[in-house]
């Protein structure tokens, strides 16, 4: 997956795993140790909404990239390994999130309204 600015010049190019189905998407990275720095998690869902993510069981902080369906990044979250108890919640709407290592989209550039050359995919 490529992330572009407005101009359409390559930002950053991460490999993804794609969750596209409900069993998928609960479970996330929380089974993962960590990512290489050019890895990702691609979350499909059904339909554009108002979606929100938690750290739970993570042990390595994440950005969280919500992405409309073609393909415009509309939230950027950028969020810590959670301590405690308290699950804080990330909230975006989105027909896709991009969750990568945290500090991915400040290091190449992604921001609000770039887009992402998505996959084909679709959610199950």
């Amino acid at each position: 997956m490529t992330a572009l600015d407005e101009t359409c010049t390559p930002l950053g190019t991460v490999s993804v795993a794609i969750a596209d189905n409900d069993s998928e998407r609960i479970t996330g990275l929380s089974d993962t140790d960590s990512l290489a720095w050019d890895e990702g998690m691609l979350f499909v869902f059904p339909e554009t909404g108002e979606h929100a993510f938690v750290m739970r069981e993570m042990s390595f902080p994440l950005d969280i990239v919500y992405v409309a369906p073609n393909g415009t990044v509309t939230r950027i979250h950028h969020a810590p390994v959670p301590d405690g108890e308290y699950e804080r919640r990330y909230p975006g709407t989105g027909k896709y999130v991009l969750e990568v290592n945290r500090g991915w989209t400040n290091e190449t550039g992604v921001s609000v309204g770039d887009r992402l050359r998505l996959p084909n995919v679709t959610a199950s």
